[in-house]
């Protein structure tokens, strides 16, 4: 017999540290010859990206030693800041971004030297930022992101290209401008086999990457682009990537079904033909440049990310359509896909393990893992195993959510008493939880404490109806959604009701201070950099990414500024009904932390209890392991006390009031 103890109170091996040091993944694979290389974060390292080496024996190795932070800051949430090619002689040679000064760097691994900088400093707001590099003979061609003055708005972005022979590292002048500067925003070329065009994506405000892009072509002559025009999409199709297959056709995926599909586009004309037409997206939101959901392969077929929620990745036929996915415990890849002959690489996970580097063989069909390989760190048996499910939100729509039940080997629930829940909203909004292990969902039910991360109407991955439900009801149907998948788990006898807390970060935590405004289903709430008040966004208020975002998330300022009354969470702050947790970077750029700092004050104003942690060198999104940790210890701290449980090993929250 399983003995019971009170929800919150189980003891777990599951500790703040462990959940943070694993809450990390592979990012921006790539193959380098017969070697496979990744960027890793390293959180007990103050967050220091890293670049690791898979040798084609299956060695695998950190490649570049602290201080060098593999990052680019490009719209403040990066892209592939990297790139490398395979030399007969000499080993490879590496160009990548620098996260202290954001210069572009050049380096060979096999030689003694340190890496050498290609790119200028300059003093003007943020700078030069690259992004997406490629090497072109003996240049690199990548995004520039170039301030022109002090403010976040004063941008301007280009694809450029870089001398290899260090030229430009002391003159701005020696950066060969590619693009006219006319898009405010650009994506990194991609070249034809015979190296004659060039083709890459361009978009402009108000429109985010999900809402419209152009995908624009131009000839190559003597080094530049010739004759550039957009060859697809525009204000109401958003075209996800665009890559050429060997024999000189152009591939791309675009959503003129509803669906982000793949498609074969004519390089003069322009019209396309959907290679695989199904109610899946092939594609995604692109949040950071160099997002890559597909790739070609050697032999005319193509690599292939899909699925609705959740992907698979599958090899396409482009001639047939017939699709034929890889075999694997797999239930979610990241869009960051290579290929070098018949292989394909790239980053996986699945409810029982982590994001892991994945190689998929297509000549047998078998995928394996061949680096950052999951090991567990506790006994499976404390971790969640989160489960998919389909929910009915208001007026009978469909929302998505994935459940994590308590769970524990040794404890039960007692008799009579129902499990606290957190509702979880993610960041974006234009995102989704993916279902994959989390040990940091573990943390909380491994105690006793159940955890939903709800991928509300707005969420990607469903097809575009499902992401256009949020436009114009940033703040409704995801509160909305939020709040039905917590009533439907009361209902069930699953939830509390008394003890139901919301969380998120960044767009998430919008979405959590306004439930705790306009609903009293909520004990509690835990807030983590949250974007509050999105009416100084377009002056400067926050990054210029998403500067203009909120005209198609509430609708433009001038037309219905009664929303943006009703909907900001910091206008409403003494309307906050139940005590909540902050924890805010205080270098954040996107949602700047000024902000909730006015939250924190009108709450002590009204005498509403309340914690504000505030991290020093943290931005948006936190890096290091022991903010990581704090950040969970101060999460369990606000449930223990509001709930009235004793969290053993956690230190007491005290709540100001």
């Amino acid at each position: 017999m399983v003995p019971t103890a009170p929800c919150g109170t189980w003891p777990s091996p599951v500790d703040a540290a462990l959940a943070a040091s694993h809450s990390i993944r592979p990012g921006f694979v790539g193959t380098v010859g017969d070697e496979v290389w990744w960027v890793a974060s390293r959180p007990e390292e103050g967050g220091r990206q890293t670049l690791v080496r898979r040798r084609a024996g299956g060695a695998e190795s950190v490649a570049l030693p602290a201080p060098w932070n593999v990052r680019t800051k490009v719209h403040e949430y990066g892209g592939r800041p990297w790139t490398a090619v395979a030399r007969p002689r000499g080993g490879p040679l590496v160009v990548f971004a620098h996260g202290a000064d954001q210069r572009l760097y050049v380096w060979e691994p096999d030689g003694a030297a340190e890496p050498r900088p290609l790119t200028p400093v300059s003093a003007v707001g943020g700078g030069l930022r690259w992004a997406e590099p490629v090497l072109v003979g003996d240049e690199v061609w990548c995004v520039l992101e170039e301030f022109t003055g002090p403010g976040p708005l004063d941008v301007r972005r280009v694809i450029a290209a870089v001398p290899l022979d260090g030229g430009a590292a002391g003159d701005r002048a020696a950066v060969r401008e590619l693009t006219d500067g006319k898009h405010r925003f650009v994506t990194g070329p991609r070249l034809s086999p015979d190296g004659t065009r060039a083709a890459w994506l361009a978009w402009d405000h108000p429109r985010m990457p999900w809402d419209g892009t152009e995908l624009r072509i131009a000839r190559i002559e003597e080094g530049r682009f010739i004759g550039a025009r957009t060859l697809l999409g525009g204000p109401g199709e958003a075209v996800a990537q665009a890559e050429w297959a060997a024999d000189g056709s152009l591939l791309a995926v675009t959503e003129r079904s509803g669906w982000w599909n793949l498609h074969r586009v004519d390089p003069e004309s322009g019209a396309a033909v959907n290679l695989c037409e199904r109610e899946e997206e092939f594609g995604g939101p692109l949040w950071q440049l160099g997002s890559r959901w597909f790739v070609p392969l050697a032999g005319g077929l193509v690599a292939v990310l899909h699925g609705a929620g959740g992907k698979a990745l599958g090899v396409l036929d482009p001639e047939t359509g017939v699709l034929a996915d890889a075999a694997g415990p797999w239930t979610e890849w990241t869009p960051a896909l290579d290929a070098h002959g018949p292989r394909v690489v790239g980053v996986a996970a699945s409810p029982g393990t982590g994001f892991e580097v994945v190689e998929l063989d297509t000549r047998t069909g078998r995928a394996r893992v061949i680096g950052a390989r999951h090991e567990d760190a506790v006994d499976p048996a404390y971790c969640s195993r989160p489960v998919a499910r389909t929910f009915a939100g208001k007026d009978g729509r469909e929302v998505h959510a994935h459940v994590h039940l308590p769970r524990h080997p040794e404890r039960a629930v007692p008799e009579g008493e129902l499990p606290p829940f957190v509702v979880r909203a993610h960041g974006g909004p234009t995102g989704r939880t993916p279902l994959a292990l989390d040990l940091g969902a573990s943390y909380f039910t491994s105690r006793g404490i159940g955890v939903v991360d709800v991928n509300y109407g707005g969420s990607t991955g469903y097809g575009r109806a499902y992401r256009e439900r949020l436009c114009g009801q940033w703040g409704v149907v995801d509160v909305e959604d939020c709040a039905a998948v917590a009533e439907a788990l009361v209902a069930e006898g699953v939830a509390d009701p008394a003890r139901l807390a919301v969380q998120g970060g960044s767009a998430g935590g919008w979405t959590a201070a306004l439930s705790l405004v306009t609903t009293d289903l909520y004990a509690c709430g835990t807030l983590l950099y949250p974007a509050l008040d999105p009416t100084g966004w377009a002056d400067g208020g926050t990054h210029d990414f998403e500067s203009r975002y909120h005209e198609s998330l509430i609708g433009p300022p001038d037309d219905v500024p009664e929303r943006y009354r009703e909907r900001s969470a910091l206008r409403r702050a003494g309307e906050i009904k139940a005590p909540f947790l902050l924890l805010q970077g205080l270098e954040d750029p996107v949602c700047p932390a000024a902000e909730s700092e006015l939250l924190v004050r009108a709450a002590a104003e009204r005498g509403l209890p309340h914690a504000y942690l505030a991290f020093e060198g943290e931005g948006h999104g936190f890096r290091r392991a022991e903010s990581l940790a704090r950040s969970l210890e101060a999460e369990l701290g606000l449930y223990a006390r509001v709930f009235g449980f004793t969290a053993e090993g956690v230190p007491e929250l005290g709540l100001t009031r």
